[in-house]
């Protein structure tokens, strides 16, 4: 209330210096009250105030201080509605003044605190990225991780929500938090018939998600993959030099179906073998065969895993997936 009477206050005295001198204090300097009430204020404020910006210009007008040209009326009037639209846009979400921009800072931060690898024995090594599509601030791609249940046990889950941008964001910040929270609290064959447990809860019309899930036992170097239509994992043998595909064909994805069946891999990564997982904006070319491109990936990983010569930015940067897509990867290496 005090920050919108202050504002009011500021386009009154605004409209009285532009009727004593115009050449210093022009019309539209009441724009720019409208452009901290964006900032600052609530809805109900807003209106307030844009009220008081149209009343401020009747006056100079009626009292010829002011002669309104149709372009001035024009844009004054965008500018009035573009505040109240971008205000009203932000009130549905629960969102408040300048300090939402820190709270939607917060939740990015805490999207990504939710994917951070945590420490892991000498031996092994992880290296992963989230790119979001046109470099958004917001990715539909997420990683979790756990070390919780057993501290020899390494839990990732690679998820990719419907859609992108900010709104598959959100749904990745709502998801992460709860899968993170499944993660490394039940058995392992569990995990992906609990997530899609949940994600049919959620009711969302276009609710359903792929998913990889990864738990690496960190002695002896067995894993077991599953997926729920995600793109296969990538195992690269060190001794033979050789990918392998690793076949978990045929679950569905998250949210489609109430009981389904997922696939399990088992295998072992060896010293020197990395285990590679990505969601399928690494692979997928719009119109083109996904199946070659995972031969692409396939093919620079050999040029670039294989030697050590890079990792996970390397190998994204030679594959040349197109940024119109949320891309994520994740290398598991035992040295």
């Amino acid at each position: 209330m005090v920050t919108t009477v202050a504002l009011v206050a500021m386009a009154a005295l605004c409209a009285v210096g532009t009727a004593v001198s115009p050449q210093w204090v022009p019309p539209v300097a009441l724009l720019v009250t409208v452009l901290l009430g964006v900032f600052v204020l609530r809805l109900a404020g807003m209106a307030v105030l844009s009220l008081a910006v149209v009343l401020a210009l009747v006056v100079l007008h009626a009292g010829g201080w002011l002669v309104f040209v149709p372009g001035q009326v024009l844009f004054l009037a965008l500018a009035l509605g573009a505040g109240l639209v971008f205000v009203r846009g932000r009130a549905r979400l629960g969102l408040q003044g300048a300090a939402s921009d820190l709270m939607l800072v917060d939740l990015r931060d805490r999207l990504t605190a939710h994917g951070r690898i945590p420490d892991l024995p000498a031996g092994w090594q992880v290296d992963s990225l989230v790119r979001s599509a046109y470099a958004e601030a917001f990715s539909g791609d997420f990683v979790v991780a756990s070390r919780s249940r057993r501290p020899d046990l390494l839990e990732i889950a690679l998820v990719d929500v419907s859609g992108k941008g900010q709104q598959a964001g959100v749904r990745s910040l709502l998801l992460s938090g709860a899968f993170g929270g499944l993660l490394g609290a039940m058995p392992v064959e569990e995990f992906l018939p609990a997530a899609n447990r949940y994600l049919l809860g959620q009711d969302w019309s276009e609710g359903f998600a792929t998913a990889l899930h990864l738990a690496v036992d960190l002695g002896t170097g067995d894993y077991r993959v599953s997926t729920a239509g995600h793109p296969p994992a990538l195992h690269l043998h060190a001794g033979s030099g050789l990918i392998e595909i690793v076949d978990t064909s045929g679950g569905p994805a998250l949210g489609v179906v109430e009981e389904p069946a997922f696939g399990v891999h088992h295998g072992v990564l060896g010293h020197g073998d990395t285990l590679m997982i990505y969601t399928d904006g690494l692979v997928e070319v719009p119109g083109g065969d996904v199946d070659l491109g995972i031969d692409r990936l396939m093919g620079e990983a050999e040029r670039v895993v294989a030697t050590r010569s890079g990792g996970a930015d390397a190998l994204l940067a030679g594959v040349g997936a197109a940024e119109s897509d949320d891309r994520a990867l994740i290398l598991v290496r035992r040295t």
